[in-house]
């Protein structure tokens, strides 16, 4: 762990001692924890901080962590506030210039703190660091390579379920990170602002990233940052396709420009449609049922995120082209 006296300016060299936070939002997962806090124990990177959000858990999780980590900053809530609450209170209780957020159910790889705050440093227009992500038991399996965002206002991880064959594995600049292993600058964060909490969990993250490239701040993506992901082990199902459901449609009405919207409204349009046509089908699954729940939750809540809207697009600082070619086609 490293004196927060360290921290230095980020367009300083690694080298500088700049401070990294980890943050890991909790809730029942203790089960999780030891492969996960095992491996940051095992980061390259040496100046870091780690704070394990825990929101309400009911298991042993803190009394875990208090016992076996005791280098780790357990942050306990009294309630769950979900991913977005969790990483919230992580952030503003953290001493690092470099924010990590990271899920519970993950393994990181020894350089993956290191190849985030190398990024970082080295390209000082980013904002954020996107990281590689691969399934945890089928680890040639591709889960993420970052964040890309349709024309038609669906998000997508970028190369899911592809077999990993060096195909990500050069560096550039994309649309944003995926949630659950993704850095970002606290100047950043200053500017634009944390995770929305009114979308508890899921698209959290896209909503972050659009609302950072709206300001300016772009994404780079760093494949030697490598993460191992337990896809699904603390969510999915119903729960996934409700907050998935309604959320898809909050980004949308708090970040896709008025003008490209105007341009691009059937193909979002068509979008939704199939989605809810999809989901009428499966009737008697409950995973369907839950997504046309959350899409009628998204509309009933586009006024309130409309509201949001105005302080973004106010705000926007790039143009129409340069969103455009952000999109995934």
């Amino acid at each position: 762990m490293s004196d927060p006296d360290e921290i230095s300016n980020l367009h300083h060299p690694v080298s500088d001692k700049v401070l990294a936070t980890v943050v890991i939002p909790n809730w029942n997962g203790a089960h999780h924890l030891p492969v996960c806090l095992d491996a940051l124990r095992a980061q390259t990177y040496p100046h870091l901080e780690v704070i394990l959000v825990d929101n309400g858990s009911t298991d042993d999780s803190q009394a875990l962590v208090m016992e076996l980590y005791p280098e780790v900053r357990l942050l306990a809530l009294d309630r769950n506030l979900g991913l977005t609450g969790g990483n919230n209170a992580g952030f503003r209780a953290a001493r690092g210039e470099i924010l990590i957020s990271l899920n519970n159910d993950t393994e990181a790889a020894p350089r993956f703190v290191e190849a985030l705050v190398t990024a970082l440093v080295d390209h000082p227009e980013a904002g954020m660091a996107a990281s590689k992500m691969l399934l945890f038991d089928r680890r040639d399996i591709v889960h993420s390579a970052g964040d890309g965002y349709g024309v038609d206002g669906i998000p997508c991880n970028r190369g899911v379920w592809q077999r990993d064959e060096g195909q990500f594995d050069e560096p550039g600049w994309i649309f944003g990170g995926c949630g659950g292993a993704v850095a970002y600058r606290r100047a950043m964060l200053d500017d634009v602002g944390l995770f929305d909490e009114f979308f508890f969990m899921y698209c959290e993250d896209v909503d972050l990233n659009w609302r950072s490239q709206l300001a300016g701040w772009r994404c780079w993506y760093t494949p030697e940052a490598v993460v191992y992901h337990k896809l699904s082990a603390t969510g999915g199902g119903p729960i996934a396709s409700f907050y998935t459901g309604r959320n898809t449609l909050w980004v949308i009405a708090k970040n896709y420009p008025g003008t490209l919207l105007r341009k691009h409204w059937p193909w979002v349009f068509r979008a939704q449609w199939d989605v809810a046509r999809d989901a009428l089908r499966a009737w008697r699954g409950e995973a369907a049922r839950a997504r046309l729940r959350g899409q009628l939750a998204g509309l009933l809540g586009w006024p309130k995120m409309l509201r949001k809207r105005r302080a973004i697009q106010s705000a926007r600082g790039v143009t129409d082209d340069y969103i455009e070619s952000l999109f995934e086609r």
